[in-house]
């Protein structure tokens, strides 16, 4: 374990980055106390990207004026971000956006989406995300939860191209499911049997893909899966991927080993990683700069990485 009283380098680096980073590095990296690690989450809220976003609100209580669109600087996306930042739960100010989208994207159907004539699972995976971090108490979460169970697909993915004939897991859509079924079962936990063993079928799904392999050629299905970015938006990469699996402590699973492979072999000489992508849209502003070592990617590839050798035990040069 990396020790708070004796940090090295890259760590050092790591604490000097913004609150959302460090709270993190604390949590996740370091034997800091609770006390400390809640004290350096609350700062998200006044220093720093969470403080910028946050006065980025408007009066009707949305960003850029909009729920889902524009990209990436609506409402939806930008409570993505003080999610991944850890603003803190109970926030009133994320707590009205959150009424917001619940209010005006809840369907009859029990998912969500705004204004198109019907829900969309991406959405209502990443909205059901949102409103469980944020621990909004309202019972229409159960509703929504329920809708995205029902909508698994015979592979143990989910598809938002479902209604258009899709027969076949996106991992798009299949990891914010993930996330949001994730969420909603630490915050609500309603339907326990059922809502585990949907995750457990979403994780397989995965892991029938090694992440970002073809299950039938073994083949890499998309090389941008395989490039770290962040913030992730909707998208898919295997960094999101194994993240989401340490934050679930699933079980050590040797079809992850690929994935972490890839990930180990990003690591820079001084032991950072780059950010190595972002996606086409208008955002308030950068958090890092593409092609530079990144606190968010080195934050997260550390963590799994930590989760992945605690987990794997003496296993873990079988695995490798």
């Amino acid at each position: 374990m990396v020790t708070f009283d004796h940090p090295n380098k890259t760590l050092v680096w790591l604490l000097g980055g913004d609150p959302s980073v460090r709270w993190q590095v604390l949590r996740d990296l370091t034997d800091a106390s609770p006390q400390t690690i809640t004290r350096e989450q609350e700062r998200v809220v006044h220093e720093g990207w969470g403080k910028r976003l946050l006065r980025l609100q408007d009066p009707k209580g949305t960003w850029a004026g909009g729920l889902y669109t524009p990209k990436w600087t609506s409402t939806t996306y930008t409570m993505l971000l003080l999610r991944d930042l850890g603003l803190p739960p109970g926030n009133k100010q994320a707590s009205s956006a959150c009424t917001l989208l619940l209010d005006r994207g809840f369907y009859h159907d029990g998912g969500v989406g705004f204004g198109w004539g019907r829900s969309e699972t991406c959405v209502t995976g990443m909205v059901l995300s949102i409103l469980a971090y944020f621990r909004l108490e309202d019972n229409r979460l159960d509703r929504i939860a329920r809708h995205l169970l029902d909508r698994q697909m015979p592979d143990g993915g989910w598809n938002c191209r479902q209604p258009f004939g899709a027969v076949h897991g996106s991992v798009h859509t299949t990891i914010s499911v993930l996330e949001g079924l994730a969420d909603y079962e630490r915050f609500r936990g309603r339907n326990l049997r059922r809502l585990k063993a949907a995750q457990k079928r979403g994780r397989e799904f995965l892991l029938a893909h090694r992440l970002f392999r073809s299950h039938h050629s073994g083949a890499v299905i998309n090389p941008i899966f395989l490039r770290l970015a962040f913030p992730p938006r909707w998208h898919y990469d295997i960094l999101r991927a194994l993240d989401y699996f340490r934050a679930s402590d699933a079980p050590v699973d040797e079809r992850l080993t690929d994935a972490i492979a890839v990930l180990r072999s990003k690591q820079l000489t001084d032991g950072r990683w780059k950010l190595e992508h972002s996606f086409r849209g208008h955002e308030f502003f950068a958090l890092e700069r593409v092609g530079s070592p990144s606190r968010w990617n080195t934050l997260r590839a550390l963590r799994v990485l930590r989760w992945w050798e605690r987990k794997s035990g003496p296993e873990a040069l079988r695995f490798v």
